[in-house]
């Protein structure tokens, strides 16, 4: 099993973030993940502080999307990261969800199209060729190409994916999956899908990195590890896939205060309005428990778990407490 940490901007300002980032590699943790989301801290910035400041991890963001982004540009930034770390850049390319990239006016309806596109051609740009037929949405000329030469020729792809067709396509196409596993229970259904991308696609099953994230709030104190959880099922609850909520028995209708009061900016109403069921969409709790849960996640055939959220009631000491408990006992 693999160790992903995934800072979201709820955890801190972008300053603590990096100086978590360092912690997370001196804990033993394997990637350094930042999700690229819409009017949020922006993640190229991130990283490449990241980059600046640690030596050991793989860092990536998660979402970039090739609507808001052209695959030019993010071919370029990725390299240039790359080669500033040393090859240790990794790309999370795709969605989590259409709603964000929809607020700014864009239609996503050909999702799966553009970012099988956005993939082949950010790895054709890498391996140092000019790119004319990239697809109806990129009608491009014989200018484009990368003006100079990557770090690695090939740096891993991660698709940022949701719903069963997105997800296939995530393990036809991609050196990683990113689905979100909230709740943990609906791992397997996002699993599953994958896989079956990649059967589709004549790939092995271990060719693919399923990198499920899911939402961490750890501390030795397991009530106020749940009391922070609530900022992320308000703010993001009402985004989740229907099928995977179903499996602990919610449905996206059952946020709709919480999308009514965060829509109003009414934040700490939002995050009050959380119910006990609506917590379970994370993995809170004390070292114990979390380490249970990371092993019903790998029985479900998770690789990596990227593990996102509030992280803890007290950041520092929840990366501490993975290092010291929860990483070393998957050793």
């Amino acid at each position: 099993m693999k160790f992903g940490i995934r800072f979201v901007q709820f955890v801190g300002s972008p300053r603590s973030c990096i100086d978590l980032a360092v912690l997370a590699e001196n804990a033993g943790f394997d990637a350094v993940w930042f999700p690229h989301d819409t009017f949020m801290h922006n993640t190229w910035v991130l990283t490449t502080a990241v980059a600046e400041n640690t030596s050991r991890v793989e860092i990536g963001n998660v979402g970039t999307n090739p609507y808001s982004t052209d695959p030019a540009e993010i071919a370029t930034y990725i390299a240039t990261l790359d080669e500033l770390s040393q090859g240790r850049a990794v790309l999370g390319l795709g969605l989590h969800t259409r709603d964000m990239v929809e607020w700014t006016g864009i239609d996503t309806a050909d999702v799966i199209e553009r970012t099988g596109a956005a993939v082949d051609i950010i790895r054709r740009l890498l391996r140092g060729e000019t790119v004319i037929d990239g697809g109806p949405a990129y009608n491009w000329s014989e200018q484009c190409y990368l003006r100079f030469e990557p770090y690695r020729s090939e740096i891993p792809i991660y698709v940022a994916a949701y719903g069963p067709e997105y997800l296939a396509l995530s393990g036809e196409i991609g050196d990683g999956s990113l689905p979100m596993m909230t709740p943990p229970e609906s791992a397997g259904l996002m699993v599953d899908a994958v896989l079956a991308g990649a059967a589709k696609a004549g790939r092995q099953p271990d060719a693919i990195d399923i990198a499920g994230c899911g939402w961490l709030s750890i501390s030795e104190d397991g009530r106020a590890a749940n009391e922070v959880m609530r900022k992320m099922c308000a703010y993001f609850g009402p985004y989740l896939e229907e099928e995977a909520l179903a499996t602990i028995g919610l449905s996206r209708t059952d946020f709709a205060e919480q999308l009514r009061l965060v829509t109003e900016a009414r934040y700490d109403d939002a995050f009050a309005s959380v119910t006990d069921q609506m917590l379970q969409l994370g993995i809170a709790g004390s070292p114990d428990e979390i380490i249970k849960r990371i092993e019903y996640l790998a029985d479900q055939g998770i690789t990596q778990v990227n593990l996102g959220g509030p992280i803890g009631p007290d950041p520092a000491e929840a990366i501490r407490l993975m290092g010291e408990y929860v990483i070393p006992h998957f050793r």
